[in-house]
């Protein structure tokens, strides 16, 4: 069983400049239920994301990661290592193999896991040996995929996880969104083609 309960987000507000993307923003997203993103382009979904994960800092509010042992924290740094993030872009290092990435990430998050099994469930295991820059945008994107299940972070926060992906590709994807939080763990997720599971849903509009 994944280690964490919930994420709970309290009074969060993003400005940029004199633009207010979102303010007051207050949720909490379950572990065994996906929590759906959505929002008009420039609402502020991959903004609340990268400040999920700490990549930015909010403006004002709090986030806590409550654990099931009943502790918890608040620090975007103490949160960071039981997140798994998908952007906009992978994050790929071009010149390296399908394989060398993942060994990248595999190593960089302590992961134990099969490189080969995980290529092959992504779908892979024939472009496996072919450098990233050669990848189609789908193939990118399962390599992301790939990473995210062998890291095995219980927080994934995921933009646009469907995106460039075909009708195979975005099965694959609710599937393991549906497996993931069947096991424990929590799922955010900002998309604009709606997924095919019982999400709850936290819509964004345009402050």
């Amino acid at each position: 069983m994944l280690p964490i309960s919930q994420l709970d987000v309290a009074n969060l507000a993003s400005i940029r400049g004199e633009r207010v993307l979102f303010r007051d923003l207050s949720f909490s997203a379950l572990a065994g239920r996906p929590l759906c993103i959505e929002g008009a382009n420039g609402a502020g979904k991959t903004t609340l994301l990268r400040i999920l994960a700490g990549f930015l800092s909010p403006s004002a509010g709090t986030i806590r990661l409550r654990m099931k042992d009943g502790g918890g924290t608040a620090d975007a740094d103490l949160r960071g290592p039981y997140i798994g993030f998908i952007g906009h872009r992978e994050a790929l290092k071009s010149q390296l193999t399908a394989r060398e990435n993942l060994a990248f990430y595999a190593a960089l998050y302590r992961a134990a896991g099969d490189l080969d099994a995980a290529l092959a469930w992504a779908g892979l295991a024939r472009v496996a040996d072919l450098p990233a820059q050669y990848l189609s945008a789908g193939q990118k994107k399962r390599v992301g995929l790939a990473r995210l299940r062998l890291c095995a972070r219980p927080l994934w926060l995921l933009d646009e996880p469907l995106a460039a992906l075909d009708h195979a590709g975005k099965a694959l994807v609710t599937a393991m969104i549906a497996e993931h939080c069947a096991g424990g763990g929590i799922a955010i997720v900002a998309t604009h083609e709606g997924l095919d599971l019982d999400c709850a849903q936290l819509r964004l509009g345009l402050a």
